[in-house]
């Protein structure tokens, strides 16, 4: 059964940027919204306070966890907002590096944000998604 999910690259935008622009999920398939996946270990402690890339690191094993929990992996996911607390372009593109990475060649559309502060003491940088699911016929 194909992929319901279909990535856009728009030859008519620059293609400077490093995901598709657009994406589009065919019928019948299962949107997954994830809250967003924050860079907290099992005892619910932030890792590496002031290390944007390690948090990073954590951020997307925890989003790969609950991708999986609601039946859904990276390759399934149509869209991304990346948080990063700082107002430094540098901090920004380490955390930013790990998530397209860790997404392979599916590069989904994704909003990149500089934000003030995040939920969590220590926290810098936090992933949400959605994904689609092809449905069983």
């Amino acid at each position: 059964m194909p992929d319901p999910v279909a990535l856009l690259h728009v030859p008519a935008l620059s293609d400077v940027a490093e995901y598709a622009y657009a994406a589009t999920v065919d019928p019948p398939a299962r949107l997954v919204f994830t809250a967003g996946a924050c860079p907290l270990d099992a005892e619910g402690r932030t890792v590496a306070p002031g290390d944007h890339a390690a948090q990073a690191r954590q951020v997307m094993t925890n989003l790969e966890t609950a991708l999986g929990a609601a039946g859904a992996r990276l390759t399934d996911v149509v869209k991304t907002t990346v948080y990063v607390a700082s107002s430094e372009q540098a901090d920004l593109v380490k955390a930013w590096e790990v998530v397209r990475d860790s997404f392979g060649d599916h590069d989904p559309p994704s909003t990149l944000l500089g934000v003030a502060v995040l939920g969590y003491t220590d926290q810098l940088v936090e992933v949400e998604a959605v994904a689609a699911v092809r449905m069983a016929a």
